[in-house]
């Protein structure tokens, strides 16, 4: 059929006509033939016989396309697509945390904090109401990250915050894991700040709230440790408080 296509352009013949039975309408379909017939009848009307049962199918011939190549051209298309495709993968293609924030009581998270979402291309939807100063969103992540590193950096500076700097050493404190099922330290909050992790400021309340519950859930309220929680816990509501980030 190809070859046939290529013969007729070369003598300025652009349309194919052709009835095709209920068996044949899906071979034509394949060569390009449709029901939607873009010619006059009156330049077919008595050239074409009209057989009972039968579709009336159209082609028309595209002089550009040289269709002895196309399947070739096709096949090639597709090879290019594929490996763009598995590059792209390949760029895009990256494990993320999961998120642990509903385990410490937040019921609802916005959809771009979900981590990995922003690579995909998706963008929020602009508000049109208005806001408070920083939305529990924040339209610039730049920004919202430089306001978490400043608090980060205000609490692990703070000289209570000893206790928390780094995970619990299980040599150190062999039933601690046995107590506390999902740890969390001042180490590994910046370690998730600088892979974006934090995408909304709920997140990043989340884990350093679950810091300080973690040692009073452990720690009995006469010791230090559970002091240092408590000090801790307000400096950093303060802190958050200064930069329009706590809203509680």
């Amino acid at each position: 059929m190809n070859h046939l296509k290529e013969y007729h352009i070369r003598i300025d013949i652009y349309h194919f006509l052709a009835f095709a039975d209920e068996f044949a309408i899906g071979y034509f379909r394949k060569q390009g033939f449709n029901k939607d017939i873009k010619l006059d009848s009156a330049i077919y009307q008595g050239f074409i016989k009209d057989y009972d049962g039968a579709t009336l199918m159209h082609c028309q011939l595209n002089p550009r396309i040289v269709y002895t190549e196309l399947s070739a051209v096709t096949r090639k298309q597709k090879e290019i697509l594929k490996r763009l495709l598995e590059q792209r993968k390949q760029e895009v293609q990256k494990v993320h945390p999961g998120l642990s924030c509903f385990r410490e009581g937040v019921r609802t998270i916005p959809v771009e904090s979900i981590p990995g979402i922003r690579e995909t291309g998706w963008r929020p939807v602009l508000r049109t109401t208005r806001v408070s100063r920083l939305t529990e969103e924040c339209s610039d992540p730049d920004t919202l990250y430089k306001l978490l590193k400043t608090v980060l950096h205000s609490i692990k500076n703070h000289e209570l915050a000893w206790p928390f700097q780094k995970p619990v050493d299980k040599t150190a404190v062999p039933d601690y894991y046995d107590h506390i099922k999902y740890p969390m330290d001042l180490k590994t909050m910046l370690e998730r700040l600088k892979s974006g992790y934090y995408a909304t400021r709920r997140l990043f309340i989340a884990d350093m709230m679950r810091i300080f519950n973690n040692c009073r859930v452990y720690n009995s309220p006469e010791t230090e440790y559970y002091m240092c929680a408590n000090t801790l816990d307000r400096y950093f509501q303060a802190k958050m408080r200064e930069l329009g980030l706590w809203d509680k």
